[in-house]
């Protein structure tokens, strides 16, 4: 029934939290991955615009509260056991905190040091 039925169940975790990742529509570009929480999901339906859990402040927050840089929902996919999310969105400015279109900027070289990575 979750993994090929028609009924949206998801698979929370201990935490009650599902994985979700933003994906750019234009570019397909992974934006940035996140957490949601049931209240989460239904913010984000209900608006249009991201909602997510965040673990370190403990509460419900809306990608772009403060910065003005939201992310308006296009899609929502599910994965196949309901564990995990993929918003495909606009995003109206950077996605990351730190001013980076995306928040995986950087990769990790064969000497195990960080290096920028793209036009972030």
């Amino acid at each position: 029934m979750r993994e090929q039925g028609s009924v949206f169940m998801p698979r929370f975790d201990s935490s009650g939290l599902v994985t979700a990742v933003a994906i750019d529509r234009t570019s397909g570009r992974l934006l940035m991955l996140a957490h949601m929480n049931a209240d989460a999901i239904a913010r984000t339906r209900e608006t249009g615009f991201a909602h997510f859990w965040s673990r370190s402040r403990g509460r419900l927050w809306m990608k772009g509260e403060s910065s003005g840089h939201v992310l308006r929902v296009i899609e929502i996919r599910v994965d196949c056991d309901q564990d995990a999310l993929e918003l495909t969105v606009e995003a109206a400015g950077p996605a990351c905190h730190t001013m980076a279109q995306s928040c995986f900027y950087r990769r990790i070289a064969a000497d195990g040091s960080l290096e920028r990575v793209g036009n972030d």
